[in-house]
């Protein structure tokens, strides 16, 4: 069984940046999302620099089954995971109450549930080939999250979820690493129904940096990676001596001119 690296969410963004990245150090890809042209296209970049050729899947991740469908699929293929890189997810901006009720139990199901099922369904073979797990959560993960209540709660259990899982699978000589970018002009914001596509965030870290952030937090064991000199204020500093309620006003009223 040869060992490869999964990434969801590979069909844009910090996923398709964490893609480029995984592939220029040598590891053989499987690219997971829904949209498949994306993917091949980005497979085919891939490919055109002389590298393996990623396996490309075309998931719907928040679906029921989704491990086992790729469990499937790899055995078909001769492969195991070494790397399961957790990026797929999405946003939503708004008050909890007036957003669609479907669509932040979905962004649940996709940024919780399936991250959380894809990091524990192939751990024997992240043992064996002394792989590692990388989940991308956010600056958010630290923050009470007011207009975005539901995406805030969730990058907060990805945070503590991979904290645990790194000093419980450590022994097992397995790296799990949780990465936080701040904003990141990407298709995000799109989805999230922002607006604009501008981040308006200090010193703002492109996706391309993210990924290398990312992926260098992961091969040296890092339990948090927060990319960018201003995110690692926010979490370090002001998360743990602002008061809460005015972080909880700052970022309701950041939240707000978003959708501005």
């Amino acid at each position: 069984m040869n060992p490869v690296a999964i990434i969801t969410g590979a069909s844009a963004g910090i996923g398709a940046e964490l893609a480029r990245v995984f592939a220029r150090h040598g590891h053989e890809l499987v690219l997971v999302a829904r949209r498949t042209e994306r993917l091949n296209a980005l497979a085919d970049e891939i490919a055109g620099f002389g590298r393996s050729r990623p396996t490309v899947l075309g998931l719907d991740l928040s679906a029921p089954r989704a491990a086992e469908k790729i469990r499937e699929a790899l055995a078909a293929r001769a492969l195991e995971p070494q790397y399961i890189v957790n990026n797929a997810g999405f946003g939503l901006v708004g008050r909890a109450r007036e957003l669609d009720r479907a669509e932040q139990l979905a962004m649940i199901d996709l940024n919780v549930r399936t991250l959380a099922e894809l990091s524990l369904a192939f751990v024997p073979s992240l043992e064996r080939h002394r792989g590692g797990i990388l989940n991308v959560a956010s600056v958010a993960g630290f923050l009470p999250g007011p207009n975005s209540a539901v995406y805030y709660a969730g990058k907060a259990f990805v945070l503590s979820f991979s904290e645990a899982l790194h000093r419980e699978l450590k022994r097992h000589g397995i790296r799990v690493t949780c990465l936080c970018p701040g904003p990141v002009a990407t298709e995000f914001q799109a989805r999230a129904g922002l607006a604009g596509s501008e981040v308006a965030w200090p010193l703002a870290v492109s996706a391309a940096k993210v990924a290398e952030a990312g992926y260098r937090g992961l091969m040296r064991g890092q339990r948090v990676v927060v990319p960018g000199f201003a995110n690692r204020v926010v979490t370090g500093f002001a998360s743990r001596f602002v008061p809460r309620a005015l972080l909880l006003k700052l970022v309701e009223d950041r939240q707000r001119r978003r959708l501005s």
